[in-house]
Order: C-alpha cells, then structure tokens, then sequence
C-alpha cells in the first residue's frame, strides 16, 4: 500500500477543489508527492447513504455560517484563492471522472485534472453539458474528443467503478478524502494532519 498521501476527490466538490489548491505547496514543505485518485461522488453517495453539504445543511441554523468562517480559515492558512461558485452545481461529473481515468491511461492526467478544476471552480462552466465540457478542456490544451470517447470504453468504466467501491470498503464517505497508508482523514481542514503525518511531526 503506497506510503505517500492519496486524495481521492471529485471534481463537483468545491472542497476538493480547495485540497488541489493547497497541496502543491505542501508537496514542497515535506517533499512528499500525493498521489491523485479519481472517485465518483455520487456512487460513494449511494453506497454510503450520504448526502452533499448543500442537502444536509439546508435549513441547520449556524452551521452553514460556521463552515464559511472554517472556509475563511483555510484560505489564509493554505494561502489559496477562493472558489467561484458554479451557477449550475450540482454538475453531474460522471463523464468528467470517467474522462480522468482516460486522462490517466492516456498519460495527461494531470493537466485534465487541472483544466477540469479551473473549469468548475475558477471560471465555472456547465460541465455535464458534453459539447460545454468539450470545449472547455480543448480550449486548456487538450485532445478532449479523443478523452471523451476513450471515456466510454468498458476498461475506463470499470477502473472508476473500481477506485470508487475501494474507497468505500477503505472508509470513504465523501471528498476529499486523504489517506496516508491505512489512516483515513475526510475535509479540506484535515490536510494540516495529513501534512503532519507525512513530515513525520
């Protein structure tokens, strides 16, 4: 099992979005690299009984506010900008996590995960639109027709399906989730102990 820190996330979580903008400089403090896995919210949803943020905080009296200070708190403490909130959330992200695992095969992983994330949060767009989606990923750079249709091969499906219902028997109830060997740590606030952990404090 891999010693380095993995961050199983989704694209739809503004959370995660916040974890990708503060890891590259944890990477630097302790030298360690995380390792990305893509996960489908909605099946960890439906495996656990869960629900998002925005379901289970409707109508909870202080909460919501709360989690806005906490999300203040990170921003200075990670020194990241925050999100733009995407006008058309909850987006669908089955295609666009199927399309990370093509990224994956097809050995650009990581500037898909990048373009996707500044096309959800830093200039967010309707991304379970295919044609929008499309788009947006060529106009980062990339080959999106030929990520996309990779997308739908049964091996792609299945390495989706097969991340997501591992991280559900390893514990996983949302994203971000992290984990660092069999230690488990859910939310965005929980990468100062990931940090710690991995930097051997």
């Amino acid at each position: 099992m891999s010693q380095n820190p993995q961050f199983l996330f989704d694209f739809g979580s503004p959370n995660a979005f916040l974890s990708h903008e503060a890891i590259p400089a944890i990477e630097q403090r302790t030298g360690v690299k995380f390792e990305y896995v893509p996960i489908l919210l909605g099946g960890i949803f439906k495996a656990t009984n869960n629900k998002s943020p925005a379901e289970t905080l409707a109508g909870v009296k202080n909460k919501p506010e709360f989690m806005k200070i906490e999300t203040e708190r990170f921003l200075k403490r990670f020194n990241v900008k925050p999100y733009t909130w995407n006008p058309f959330f909850p987006v669908n992200t089955l295609h666009l996590m199927r399309a990370a695992v093509a990224a994956q095969f097809e050995g650009v992983f990581e500037k898909y995960v990048e373009a996707a994330f500044h096309h959800m949060w830093v200039e967010p767009k309707k991304m379970d639109d295919p044609e929008v989606a499309g788009k947006a990923i060529a106009s980062s750079g990339l080959d999106a027709a030929k990520l996309f249709a990779r997308a739908q091969d049964a091996d792609v499906k299945g390495k989706l399906m097969e991340y997501t219902q591992s991280a559900v028997e390893r514990g996983a109830f949302g994203s971000p989730t992290f984990f660092v060997g069999k230690e488990i740590f859910f939310g965005k606030e929980q990468l100062r102990e990931v940090e710690e952990l991995v930097s051997g404090k």
